[in-house]
């Protein structure tokens, strides 16, 4: 357990630890800010991306091997990372980054599965749920205090020390088991669900720097998305003719993994889109230091470890479908509390109730839906249904901090950069429509009575 979720948990912190950094970034390697977008968002393209393919490689080779590989070339590619020296290199390196924690992530859920029985499992999802929680809230706090002290390199160097700590354990501890699967691995699914991916996310993240225009020769940005998608519905297709489908559609006929995957990806969505523009509101707007910015969200991410494992707990004893809900209710309500409050002259803990109220939602939300969505998966599916619960996490988050900052990006322009106050304020009234949207989608869950009477 100490093993996985160390890896787990580095996979997470570098999600949510590079948008306190944006503003050091744009002005230390004279990048432009879409430029430093890409730093975040390619690293969640490339781990979303291959996820199903590296969920396969699981079942074939053995989860343990492939976790280990992922761990290795992610610290490998941290060292990269922190000693870039232009935002090209740092965004190939993230790359390199993403696609380590590709390999890794699948295996976590799949080895917990087949270790935990069922009787354990669910405080085993708690935990892991937990550390994932934590780690998305304490990337701002940690981030800041490092740029602040040592430099933005240090966010990437940090990874040498934790990630070697678990690559010893994961060596040592997790055990060399081999689910056996022959099958064959789905190349055109690889390519279609990759390339539709690719397509459909440029197209989003780039729309505002092309005009919604042209992009090479006549090709336009909406061109891109509509054949992002024409790829994405042809990969879908596919699945359900192919012999050795990457996403088996059979496992979209449990109703608790489907809605579970839709919510996830629906919460990854507002929670990675909403730090962006915060950040550049506590940096830009409020005139923070990166630490202090960091400061400012330490009681949210206090809170939400502290009510992390309190909640799986309480979901392995009470219905997890509530818990869910009201977790996802309440990061919509302090998000909005820190909408209606952002203004030039906000003082900064002003906020700071909003932001209790998100720490508590997020320490509520992670337990209960891996506990909800990945319970009830039949032990055929477990290696894609892995892949699917946590790629949806994944493009979730890159269509997350897509999508706002372009929007972001949009209202800036309309402003003039005079009112960034408001230009924040407006883009974070997405994530919060989209947390409501996905608490509302979260009630078509069965609750645990259901679940008794028609497993």
């Amino acid at each position: 357990m100490a093993a996985l979720c160390s890896g787990v948990f580095l996979f997470m912190l570098d999600t949510a630890i590079v948008p306190v950094t944006v503003p050091v970034m744009v002005r230390e390697l004279s990048a432009s800010l879409n430029s430093v977008v890409w730093v975040t968002s390619v690293y969640l393209f490339a781990s979303a991306v291959p996820m199903l393919f590296t969920s396969k490689l699981g079942t074939r080779y053995g989860p343990k091997r492939v976790f280990v590989a992922g761990l290795a070339l992610f610290v490998a590619a941290s060292v990269v990372c922190g000693a870039a020296t232009s935002i090209s290199t740092l965004i190939v390196a993230r790359g390199m980054q993403g696609f380590g924690a590709a390999l890794m992530t699948p295996q976590t859920l799949t080895l917990l599965t087949h270790l935990f029985p069922p009787s354990s499992r669910g405080v085993a999802m708690g935990v892991w749920g937990a550390v994932s929680g934590l780690a998305t809230v304490l990337g701002p706090l940690l981030g800041g205090i490092l740029v602040d002290s040592l430099g933005w390199p240090w966010i990437f160097y940090i990874n040498v020390p934790i990630g070697g700590l678990a690559l010893i354990l994961a060596v040592m501890l997790i055990p060399d088991w081999r689910p056996g699967d022959t099958g064959r691995f789905d190349v055109p699914g690889i390519v279609l669900s990759g390339a539709g991916f690719l397509l459909f996310v440029f197209g989003v993240h780039n729309g505002q720097r092309f005009g919604w225009g042209e992009v090479w020769g006549r090709v336009t940005v909406p061109q891109v998305i509509v054949t992002g998608l024409l790829l994405l519905v042809a990969f879908a297709w596919w699945q359900r003719v192919s012999r050795f489908p990457l996403m088996p559609l059979r496992m979209f006929a449990n109703r608790d993994f489907a809605v579970g995957v839709v919510t996830l990806l629906l919460f990854s969505f507002a929670v990675t889109g909403m730090f962006f523009p915060l950040m550049i509101y506590f940096q830009t707007v409020l005139g923070l230091s990166p630490s202090a910015a960091g400061m400012l969200t330490a009681p949210m991410s206090l809170l939400s470890g502290t009510v992390a494992p309190l909640g799986g707990w309480l979901a392995g004893r009470f219905d997890a479908k509530i818990m869910l809900v009201a977790g996802l209710t309440l990061v919509a309500g302090g998000l909005t509390v820190i909408a209606a409050m952002v203004a030039a002259g906000t003082g900064p803990w002003s906020l700071l109730p909003g932001l209790l109220l998100c720490g508590a939602g997020m320490g509520i939300v992670f337990s209960p839906m891996s506990t909800l969505t990945m319970g009830s998966v039949r032990p055929e599916f477990l290696g894609p249904a892995s892949g699917t619960f946590n790629m949806a996490f994944q493009a979730g988050g890159v269509l997350g901090s897509a999508t706002v900052g372009v929007l972001l990006q949009a209202r800036i322009a309309a402003v003039h950069e005079t009112d960034l106050a408001t230009a924040v304020r407006e883009s974070l009234w997405l994530p919060v429509g989209v947390l409501l949207t996905g608490a509302l989608v979260a009630t078509g869950l069965r609750s645990a009575r259901q679940r008794t009477v028609s497993p």
